[in-house]
């Protein structure tokens, strides 16, 4: 069925809602938006589904979070009556429709007799993790787009391990949704029957409380925060987000009183008003918090992003400006203080283990290495993580210390299974105390870090590729780089490549096997400087990734390099 049949299938169905079919008659004007809105359905993978909130099939709304929805109501009822019985968590974000997606989720789980424990109002994306483990669910949902504009909304499932679902129920859920063939004809239960019926339970501070006493093990040495936290002031910002329901007791719990919230961004509000895109990662997210940080002589500022699992930092430089830290600056300062830490307590093991992607920095796993820890690198997606902590809590084989992304993630307690904002805010006041306790800034403890272990940068771009064919011209750039390999950039040799997709290894020509990985569609490569580069596509958003690593004597020079192998690579992908 075309595009074009699909919407005169929609806008004949009288099923379809008033709002909706008013926004149809006014889109269907332009045909690049029938054919993008209609000529597929969203894609579903391992980390869910995103999109913009508008119709069609192609898109976030009621009709497909409901066909997705059935998919794993059809999954759980496979799993038998104990799934049934133990049901599915759902929580959402601060965006536009979140909650009534949520509800209708919960609707459509409690029509099939599947237990439903639904928040009461937003929380945030590792309190979903944690309270699926918590309340042993078999499942939970999470509504939420995370990052991205306000135009999005999105669609997470997790496992019952707290992580994101794995790719073989991912699939099977899939398969599920894909049966319903009539995408309007999904049953929903009413709330006040699902409450009579004790199917449908209303979760908040129960769960609140729970998650905030294991925050209260994250930090590692009270004593230097007591002795420290009066002399630092930490500017907080949730970014109209899910930030906001706990940041203020978790670190008042800790010991952190100068905690200040950027009044403007701590209003929730779907529009995301004070920033284009709700996304840490961009310093014009910290405009707000720069002028309070000012005002205030702060110098630090710490921002979650809408959903709470991704947090940012921006520091004040020696030269007064403010600057915002990429996601492995900040991972290179927890790893560091973590082990300076331990070595100074007599704690320090040869068990603990760093993990972290294979597109993060280098240099976290240098420090590491020269404190005589284990290091680890997975796949990208925090499940590969909470894999890797499985398996070392099964086999006795090491004890979990910290994980990372370089996309603003990180972990250090697993009583949650995804990147833990709350987490690592704590944590990063902590180190903010440390410093401060030798008259320092964070900026002034990267310097040092820098100073002795070499100067890293790091640099990621996106390549879009946009439209319905966008999935396409990703798998036909990474099949043509497959069948001709790039071999040298900017005059320096491949000396490695590593294909997770092939689980192939090439060392200066000579192949093997790549081991410890499942497959993914990536491909890594070497250079005989030891600068790095990943390209990825992405799995939830039209776009590839690039990822660039580079180490030199200085930061300009680190810099300058990572941004020319980033251009060099980008010519390369598109002569």
């Amino acid at each position: 069925m075309g595009a074009k049949d699909r919407l005169a299938q929609w806008l004949g169905n009288e099923r379809l809602n008033s709002d909706m079919r008013s926004e149809l008659m006014e889109f269907k004007k332009n045909s690049a938006w029938v054919e993008d809105a209609f000529g597929q359905d969203i894609n579903f993978g391992t980390a869910g589904m995103r999109g913009l909130l508008e119709p069609g099939t192609n898109r976030i709304n009621f009709y497909t979070v409901g066909r997705v929805t059935e998919g794993l109501a059809k999954l759980i009822e496979e799993n038998g009556s104990a799934a049934i019985k133990r049901g599915v968590v759902i929580a959402y974000d601060s965006r536009y429709y979140s909650r009534e997606f949520a509800t209708h989720a919960a609707q459509i789980l409690g029509n099939h007799g599947i237990t439903v424990y639904l928040f009461d109002n937003l929380r945030p994306t590792p309190e979903l993790s944690f309270a699926v483990r918590y309340l042993k669910t078999f499942a939970g949902i999470n509504i939420t787009a995370s990052h991205n504009a306000k135009q999005y909304n999105g669609y997470k499932v997790y496992g019952e391990d707290g992580a994101q679902m794995s790719p073989d129920n991912a699939d099977r859920l899939f398969a599920f949704a894909q049966k319903v063939t009539d995408i309007f004809s999904v049953t929903c239960a009413s709330v006040s029957t699902l409450r009579q019926k004790n199917i449908l339970h209303m979760i908040g501070e129960d769960v609140d409380q729970a998650y905030l006493k294991e925050l209260a093990t994250v930090n590692l040495n009270s004593r230097l925060i007591n002795k420290n936290a009066d002399k630092i002031k930490i500017i907080y910002t949730p970014i109209h987000g899910a930030g906001k329901v706990l940041y203020d007791r978790a670190f008042r719990q800790a010991g952190f009183k100068n905690i200040i919230p950027v009044v403007s961004q701590s209003i929730i509000d779907p529009e995301f008003p004070t920033t284009i895109k709700p996304n840490p990662e961009f310093k014009q997210c910290f405009d707000e918090g720069i002028k309070l940080a000012n005002d205030l002589k702060a110098d630090l500022i710490i921002a979650t992003d809408p959903d709470a699992d991704r947090m940012g930092a921006c520091v004040r430089t020696s030269d007064g400006s403010f600057q915002v830290l990429t996601g492995n600056q900040i991972a290179t300062l927890f790893i560091n203080y973590l082990l300076v830490n331990l070595k100074a307590a007599g704690k320090l093991s040869s068990d603990y283990e760093l993990i972290t992607s294979i597109v993060s920095s280098a240099l976290p796993f240098k420090i590491a290495q020269d404190y005589g820890i284990k290091t680890k690198h997975v796949l990208t997606g925090f499940k590969f993580i909470g894999e890797e902590i499985d398996r070392m809590s099964t086999q006795n084989d090491g004890h979990f210390l910290m994980g990372f992304e370089e996309s603003y993630g990180y972990l250090f307690k697993p009583f949650t299974r995804d990147k833990d904002a709350m987490q690592g805010a704590l944590m990063l006041a902590e180190v903010a105390c440390y410093y401060a306790s030798h008259n320092k800034t964070i900026f002034d403890g990267l310097q040092e870090i820098w100073n002795k272990y070499g100067f890293a940068y790091e640099v990621t771009s996106a390549l879009e590729m946009p439209g319905l064919g966008g999935q396409e011209k990703m798998k036909l750039l990474m099949d043509k780089l497959r069948k001709d390999p790039i071999k040298e950039i900017m005059g320096q040799h491949v000396t490695k490549t590593q294909d997770f997709l092939l689980q192939t290894e090439s060392i200066n020509g000579q192949m093997s096997k790549l081991e410890g990985f499942t497959q993914s569609n990536v491909l890594k490569y070497f250079l005989e400087d030891n600068t790095w580069l990943a390209l990825r596509p992405s799995g939830t958003e039209p776009v590839v990734k690039v990822y660039v690593g580079v180490n030199k004597d200085n930061f300009s020079n680190a810099k300058q390099a990572a941004e020319d192998y980033t251009a060099a690579i980008e010519h390369i992908l598109f002569k």
